[in-house]
Formats: structure tokens, C-alpha cells, sequence
């Protein structure tokens, strides 16, 4: 009893810390925190604290083993796995995790390198205020550095460069982005934004229905990129062997995380909900499941709008709840509707309208969102809603004028994606769609990190489609995919 009074004490202060107000919730929080064990080298579970509450993770083996490679230094500076996925931090890295490491280490942590994590890797970083400016995008939005060139067969050459950091050319664009998370991974069909460790495989299972394009295994995939990331972003001298990368992969698919408390509606798995990782854990997924063009690939049944189910009993409160808790249910319920059910006109996607050849499709967010209750594409399919277009350029964003090599036709952008791995004119700015779970501890938004907030997300789709939100229904939308 004095242990558990004790406990209750600390995550009152975390409560408070976090800026949740309903101090009572501290009962809550000791059972979404009951499994975890601190200091431990095998906890049974691992929580973290965000804007919006507290997500957790388990794994299939039964605990967090931080003895597994992943965690392990294979290169020449420092980093492991861990440097930039960072478990509490939603398995990626934020803004506000960067910046305390950089204060607490004046910039020298491992993940302050110049291969990756500086603006350019010509950066001058010799004292303390030169490197706060040579890795302010990493800083300000937890983006990190990927260098990709221009094909030498792509059907379209670089015309002009706009780099703030004076590095970029032909043989390597400089391209910020997001780390992506490696929990969860049982639900990708793709391996990085733009889809370059995704390769196929003619004997694969996983084929788009109807054709004989088919895919490796995500494993597999998962095991070239660990190896991958090991040689770049480690600056490791030799391979990773077979068995590490395989440990690396047994590890990242099974993991499973997922906001499990909310700092107004509670409990997310209380009063008949399903959210939390627990759920996730046995959720059903497999290549092609619910697809929106084809239907579900195993089952045949045709797309199923309704892709989220966690918050269906809650559409149904229970009056006992205090007043307060009781609303932030109904407005989470409210948001899984409106992302199952608000229409959306979809209009100038490339590899929606262009390759269907229409004008407009009508749908929901879950006509691309198709993958029950995780919300990624169940098979590979990149799209361009136009993130990375010049309109939405930043001052601290590189900005490359591409020229077709027929037509002579332009495009500014601060990302090609897609297109610098197949050199395809019709695949510039598409990039693939992450999960969706544990949303909330991951900020910011989008491959390069220009929406800060869910808000912020929100409000891009509802301008970018002209869907016509309320400023109730933006509301219910943010609070919903914070649950998640």
C-alpha cells in the first residue's frame, strides 16, 4: 500500500507536469501503468507522456528487451537504433526531445552528427552556438537529412536549386524528413516515406490484386533497411550479419503502441472501448485487407467505409460519468464518425485521379486511411496530396525546379519522393501514408514535419479539400486522432 501511494504521488506530478487537470485520474493511471517497471533492462511494458496524455507499448515477447540489438552500437559515432527512435517519443524522435538532448549535451548527443543531422554536412559545428544553428531543422522539427540524387535515367533533369544551407545538387538533393516509427510495423505495406526499401518479388504472396506486381515481405524489407541504416545514418564499416538484422526485425514487429490514456476522457479501453495497444496487438490486418479499389483480397468483400471501430461504445455514454469526462468521450466518438463518414471530394491526387482517370472521387478520410483501426494503406500506394509543394514552401526548406526531359514542362518542389527512386515524372511528391496509432506522441506532422499539431493536420486536409468543417467537427476530428 505505502509502494502504490507512492507511485500515486509521483504520476500526480507527472499528471500535473503534463497539465492534465483532473487530478482524480491518477487512479486511472495506475492501472495503464501498472505493468511497467522502471529501471528495468525487461519491462513488461514502457509509457509516455504527450500533449494529450499518455501512450503505452507492449511487445509480442512479452517485454521490452533493451538487451536487443536495436539497441546496440554497430557504427563509428555513437548511435544505436534508439538515437532517433526513441521509445518514449513514440519510436521516432519530437522537437521537444531533440531540444533536451541538445541542451543537456551542448549539442554532442549522437544523434548530433554531420552525416544526417545537420542542415548540410559542411556545417560548421566547433562551438556551442554554431551547432544550435547547424541543426536547427533537427531542432525545430525533428527532421533529419536524407541525401538522394536525380536518376541518371529519370524523365526529368534539375533545373535550379534554392538550398538556404548551400549544398544540395544533382547528385544529392537534400530532402527533410521525418524518422519514421518502428512500432506497430505489422500494419505497413511499404518501407520508408517514398517507398525506396520496398522491393519486389515475383514468388511473393503479396501481389496487387489482379496483376503480377508483388512485394517481399515487409520483413524482409525491414531487414536491407536496418542494414541500411546501420551503414548511413551509424556510419558503421561493415554489413550487420543475417542474425542481426533479424534480431533488429523480431524486435520492431513486435511492438505494438498506442495511446492508452487521455488527459480529459481517461482510459481509452474503459466503458467498452478499444483503444490502447492491447487491442492492436490481435488486430486482424494482412496485404490488400479492406482495400478501396479492389475490395478485401482475401474475403471479396467490397471496401468498407467504416475502418474505425475503437470508440463505438462510447457514442453511447454511460450517465454516471462526471460531466466533464462524459463529453470528451462523446466528442472522441463523434471524431471516429466523422473520419469513417465526412465526405471528402478528392481531387488532384496523383496516383488517385490520374491513375483512376477522374476528375473527382468522392470519399472519406478511409478512402486512403483503409487499414481497419491502424489507418495506413493496406497495399502500396504513394500518393501526392501536395505536401511538398512550392505553395508550402518554408524559408528553411531546400525548393528544386525539376524540367521534363520531353515537354519541357516545370514543377517546383521541396521533395520529389516517389520520383527519385523510379526517375518517374507522374510519381514527384508522392509519398506513402504512415499508421495512425499513437498519433499523439509524435509531432510534428507529415513527411517533412509542417504541421506542428493535429490542429494543424486537420486544418491542411479540410483547406486542401475544401471539405467544409465545422469548427466543432475540426475539434472532434483532433481529439480522435489523439486517442489513437
Amino acid at each position: 500500500m505505502i509502494i502504490k501511494n507512492l507511485l500515486k504521488m509521483f504520476i500526480v506530478m507527472l499528471l500535473l507536469a503534463s497539465h492534465i487537470t483532473n487530478i482524480s485520474a491518477a487512479d486511472d493511471l495506475l492501472d495503464v501503468n501498472k505493468a511497467t517497471r522502471i529501471n528495468s533492462e525487461r519491462p513488461l511494458s514502457l509509457i509516455g507522456i504527450n500533449q494529450h496524455g499518455i501512450d503505452k507499448t507492449y511487445s509480442t515477447a512479452g517485454f521490452i528487451d533493451f538487451g536487443n540489438a536495436f539497441f546496440k552500437q554497430f557504427g563509428t559515432n555513437g548511435r544505436t537504433c534508439a538515437t532517433c527512435h526513441v521509445p518514449t517519443e513514440g519510436w521516432t524522435i519530437t522537437p521537444k526531445g531533440v531540444s533536451n538532448r541538445f541542451e543537456k549535451t551542448k549539442g554532442l548527443d549522437p544523434l548530433f552528427r554531420l552525416v544526417d543531422g545537420a542542415n548540410s554536412p559542411l556545417e560548421d559545428i566547433s562551438t556551442l552556438q554554431k551547432r544550435r544553428q547547424a541543426y536547427s531543422m533537427l531542432m525545430n522539427k525533428a527532421n533529419i537529412r536524407v541525401g538522394i540524387g536525380i536518376p541518371a535515367d529519370a524523365e526529368f533533369e534539375l533545373d535550379a536549386v534554392d538550398d538556404p544551407y548551400g549544398f544540395a545538387s544533382v547528385t544529392e538533393l537534400s530532402l527533410f524528413r521525418r524518422p519514421m516509427p518502428t512500432t506497430n510495423l505489422k500494419f505497413i505495406s511499404a518501407v520508408m516515406w517514398e517507398g525506396r526499401e520496398t522491393t519486389l518479388d515475383p514468388d511473393s504472396n503479396d501481389c496487387i490484386y489482379g496483376t503480377a506486381t508483388c512485394f517481399s515481405p515487409v520483413s524482409f524489407d525491414l531487414a536491407t533497411q536496418a542494414n541500411h541504416a546501420t551503414l548511413g545514418h551509424s556510419e558503421a564499416l561493415a554489413d550487420l550479419t543475417q542474425a542481426e538484422r533479424e534480431e533488429i526485425v523480431t524486435f520492431e514487429m513486435g511492438l505494438f503502441t498506442a495511446q492508452a490514456y487521455d488527459n480529459h476522457a481517461g482510459k481509452l479501453s474503459s466503458k467498452g472501448a478499444r483503444g490502447g495497444p492491447k487491442e492492436l496487438i490481435t488486430q486482424t490486418y494482412y496485404f490488400g485487407i479492406n482495400d478501396t479499389l479492389a475490395g478485401d483480397y482475401r474475403t471479396r468483400a467490397p471496401f468498407d467505409p467504416k475502418v474505425m471501430s475503437l470508440y463505438d461504445a462510447w457514442s453511447r455514454n454511460s450517465s454516471r460519468l462526471s460531466n466533464m469526462r462524459r463529453k470528451a468521450r462523446a466528442a472522441i466518438a463523434r471524431g471516429e464518425v466523422l473520419f469513417n463518414t465526412k465526405s471528402i471530394n478528392i481531387s488532384g491526387v496523383k496516383g488517385i485521379n490520374d491513375d483512376l482517370g477522374v476528375k473527382t472521387l468522392s470519399g472519406t478520410c478511409t478512402t486512403c486511411h483503409n487499414t481497419p483501426n491502424s489507418g495506413n494503406h493496406s497495399i502500396p500506394m504513394p500518393l501526392d496530396i501536395g505536401i511538398s509543394d512550392a505553395s508550402r514552401r518554408t524559408p528553411d526548406m531546400p525548393l528544386y525546379t525539376l524540367r521534363n526531359k520531353t515537354t519541357g514542362e516545370t514543377i517546383q518542389t521541396t521533395d520529389p519522393g516517389r520520383a527519385l527512386i523510379t526517375g518517374k515524372w507522374k510519381d514527384i511528391g508522392r509519398f506513402k501514408g504512415p499508421v495512425l496509432r499513437a498519433l499523439a506522441s509524435r509531432p510534428p506532422y507529415f513527411h517533412d514535419g509542417s504541421a506542428k499539431d493535429l490542429t494543424a493536420v486537420v486544418n491542411f486536409y479540410n483547406n486542401r479539400f475544401g471539405i467544409g468543417l465545422s469548427e466543432q467537427e475540426k475539434a472532434d476530428l483532433v481529439v480522435f486522432l489523439a486517442s489513437l
